[in-house]
């Protein structure tokens, strides 16, 4: 018997699924170093623009077929491609060193995708390494027209089986096709949880493990897996009792996943009428199929710095007014709500030379950077404001520490208003202008700030490490991030009064939101939004459905009068299980 192989990687889409290996081949050429004639020099140009019109039609064509059979949203992933496919750099470089250097274009451009994927797999940030994908997919379908080669995505179309897909790397495009074919899941050496492979994953809904580094050496074709793409595990050559143990949980996944997915498109309603609103989060625009699928009622949280960090320059006014008002479009007349510039922290980018502070987190971030750069700030106001005008579109400032943070911003937006009125561009004149409520002093002042904002939002991420001196990336002090700590419960329950008492909305929009054991104690303390991943959404209504306000209530009220945060996930843990009975 084989041996057993556990192996831990990152969990890309959640889920679990049993079946055996199907290794696909790495796409690999040896193009050799090949002198050519000053005369052969025209004819590889052309090879070269022509190699660019067919992977542009190419990567049209399959923008195309995944819009008629994923819808539009999903089938947007592959404008990076185009971008990557248009880049003058990139073309340049390549056309200037054919007629330099005399060698053949294949392998010019060779030398020319490697040198940008060397450049951008040594980039920090894991967002911009993560697009090392994208052009790599481009890169191989340009080297395949150049070298007169067939793709892989024949192969995975011929399948005659259901397999788990086990490879080095999966392009965009190959994940895209996966829901028509016998793939049921996939595990890759390389990848993280932000790269498009992975959102691609999420969309069609199928179990997927990457970053597992050794995968394809230590997994046999027919090797029997167990993948668990919510732990990021896999299990090679199961025994019969894990097989048995994951089978169990396999079915009981799919009849719970069925119990809450009858309610995903119902309102969070209480039994006794209390009714909730349920939004989701996005980053990207490719994740709004997924939004849809799972029934929320809108965009809580559109985290913009990532449109920013996908470039090597600042995107300008039109860029986003396009990005944002797309989205605004698409969820109409439901509201989408965007959290201005989020840079900092642990999320840099080189262009606009923000310094890598020893304590980045407590550093020049966020509404900080955009108060002392209005230049930046003031695009993408207008470009909010513009879109305001396609849908419900409201904006949010991150990381407001207190009443004047939020009178500086709310200045600048006004002068932005002043710029478009007198330029005659519409735009909604009652947009709503929300406070996110992520460090102490704005929890502790959320009498004063409601007063100045139309809505909160609580982001429990940054209010529980700054709260309890705890940085949530740091693993040596990880078991001291703790949501149910009596303080930030008490923060919480301050923030939500305060919002109530001023008669305006309070919404979550951190981890805490879409955290099972803290749902009934978030209800109890009358939060009116729940902003969570769109995966979490049938999980929260079905919950919420569940109970009535009064017996959430009183949840609530005891949770509030335990001493540790272990007690109150201890009770939370225990009320759920017998509400859900």
């Amino acid at each position: 018997m084989s041996e057993i192989l556990r192996l831990e990687g990152i969990a890309a889409s959640p889920g679990i699924i049993i079946g055996p290996a199907f290794k696909l081949r790495r796409e690999e050429w040896i193009i050799r170093k090949q002198k050519i004639s000053e005369a052969e020099i025209p004819m590889q140009i052309q090879l070269f623009e022509e190699a660019l019109i067919k992977t542009r039609h190419e990567i049209l064509d399959l923008q195309k077929r995944i819009s008629e059979d994923m819808g539009k949203d999903s089938a947007q992933i592959f404008e990076a491609h185009l971008l990557v496919l248009e880049d003058r750099m990139l073309i340049e470089e390549v056309i200037s060193r054919l007629k330099t250097e005399n060698l053949t274009v294949a392998y010019i451009f060779q030398e020319v995708l490697k040198k940008y994927i060397a450049v951008f797999s040594r980039i920090e940030d894991d967002y911009l390494r993560e697009r090392v994908s994208d052009i790599n997919d481009v890169g191989k379908r340009i080297l395949r027209h150049l070298l007169g080669k067939e793709g892989r995505g024949n192969l995975l179309a011929n399948l005659e089986k259901r397999v788990i897909l086990v490879a080095h790397d999966l392009s965009p495009s190959e994940t895209a096709i996966m829901h028509k074919e016998n793939i049921c899941g996939f595990v890759t050496d390389v990848g993280g949880k932000t790269s498009h492979t992975a959102i691609m994953a999420k969309s069609i809904e199928i179990p997927a493990v990457v970053g597992l580094r050794q995968a394809t050496e230590m997994i046999k074709n027919d090797d029997l897996l167990i993948v668990d793409g919510s732990l990021g595990l896999v299990i090679v050559n199961p025994d019969e009792a894990m097989l048995n143990s994951y089978h169990q949980e396999e079915d009981k996944l799919k009849g719970i996943t069925q119990k809450f997915s009858l309610v995903k498109d119902l309102p969070a309603l209480t039994p006794d009428n209390y009714k909730v609103t349920i939004l989701a989060n996005i980053e990207l625009p490719e994740e709004i199929p997924s939004v849809k699928l799972h029934g929320a009622e809108g965009i809580g949280l559109y985290r913009t710095e990532y449109f920013y960090m996908n470039r090597k320059d600042l995107p300008s006014e039109e860029e986003q007014f396009v990005a944002y008002s797309s989205v605004a479009e698409s969820f109409s007349p439901h509201p989408v709500t965007i959290r201005t510039l989020d840079l900092g922290g642990d999320k840099f980018i080189s262009q606009l030379e923000i310094p890598r502070e020893m304590t980045s987190f407590l550093g020049w971030r966020a509404i900080r950077f955009c108060l002392a750069r209005p230049d930046i700030f003031k695009v993408q106001l207008r470009a909010i404001l513009r879109a305001s005008v396609f849908g419900q579109l409201r904006l949010m400032y991150p990381m407001i520490s207190g009443i004047g943070e939020l009178e500086q911003a709310n200045k600048i937006l006004e002068d932005c208003k002043n710029e478009l009125n007198a330029e005659d561009i519409p735009f909604n004149k009652d947009i709503k202008v929300g406070t996110m409520i992520e460090l102490p002093s704005a929890a502790l002042t959320a009498d004063l700030l409601a007063r100045k904002s139309d809505f909160f939002s609580i982001g429990t991420n940054d209010l529980i490490q700054y709260s309890l001196a705890v940085d949530r990336a740091n693993e040596k002090v990880a078991y001291l991030y703790e949501p149910t700590h009596p303080a930030v419960l008490r923060m919480i329950k301050n923030v939500i009064e305060a919002g109530h008492d001023n008669n305006i909305e309070v919404a979550m929009c951190g981890e805490m939101a879409g955290d099972e054991i803290m749902i009934l104690i978030l209800l109890g303390m009358g939060l009116d939004v729940f902003s969570v991943p769109s995966l979490a959404i049938p999980q929260i209504k079905y919950i919420i459905r569940s109970v009535t306000m009064e017996e959430a209530r009183q949840i609530a009220h005891q949770a509030l009068t335990l001493s540790t945060g272990k007690e109150v996930e201890l009770y939370s843990q225990n009320r759920l299980r017998e509400l859900l009975k």
